[in-house]
């Protein structure tokens, strides 16, 4: 198990979550759209938006995050999709890599971008994600590997890994110098185990919202995530 408290990594809807966001503790503010997919992309004039307000914040600002959308594995396809997050100014890019015969040809044709933005590729725990893909990222020049889960109805993270799996996951993630996080309609009771899986940040969308993962982000739940993780970190180096 890790003894390194891992980061908040917060998804948002709009520009005003961002803010609230930001103002929260979020280590890493995720531009995402649940209402279309499990990686549902912002709109260009919106990731314009975003990146202006981002770079406003000054040298303090968390990092920002961008979804690519749910795309087809067609390499193409989704090396086009990438590449218009990237364009938008955003430094962090997730492109999900579903299950797929092409995965690894989608992997080779998003590694000319890696040398433009940090990639982080995103496996889905409830596809029997294959963890030999990970040398091949690290390979590619992708910054990062996560985990979540494709289909929101399906169940959490948790119920597909479990923690021995996941803190695999990592530490094999981590020898192939990627970042690493875990995400997948988490709750809040789910910090306290997954501290210690090793990941460098967890990914939080419905539990920080009123609604569910289609609803508005509540800074008090923000707030009990950030406070969660702290005391996580505490037990963690006791």
């Amino acid at each position: 198990m890790s003894t390194r408290a891992p980061g908040l990594l917060a998804s948002v809807a709009d520009l005003s979550e961002m803010d609230q966001a930001a103002r929260g503790g979020a280590d890493i503010v995720d531009l995402k759209q649940p209402a279309y997919g499990a990686l549902g992309a912002w709109s260009p004039a919106s990731l314009a938006a975003a990146v202006m307000l981002w770079n406003g914040w000054g040298e303090r600002r968390p990092a920002l995050s961008a979804t690519a959308g749910d795309q087809p594995m067609v390499p193409a396809i989704l090396r086009s999709a990438a590449e218009s997050i990237a364009a938008s100014g955003v430094p962090w890019v997730k492109v999900g890599l579903f299950a797929s015969e092409h995965m690894g040809a989608c992997i080779d044709a998003l590694a000319p971008l890696a040398t433009r933005c940090r990639l982080i590729g995103v496996l889905f725990a409830d596809q029997d994600p294959d963890f030999d893909v990970l040398p091949r990222l690290g390979a590619a020049g992708f910054a990062g590997a996560m985990i979540d889960t494709a289909d929101k109805h399906a169940g959490p993270l948790t119920r597909h890994l479990d923690l021995l799996t996941l803190s695999q996951f990592t530490s094999e993630a981590r020898a192939q110098g990627l970042m690493t996080g875990l995400a997948g309609s988490l709750t809040l009771d789910d910090i306290p185990a997954l501290a210690g899986a090793g990941a460098d940040y967890l990914g939080f969308r419905g539990a920080l919202c009123t609604g569910g993962r289609t609803g508005r982000l509540d800074p008090t739940r923000l707030a009990q995530a950030r406070e969660r993780l702290t005391t996580a970190a505490g037990t963690l180096r006791d």
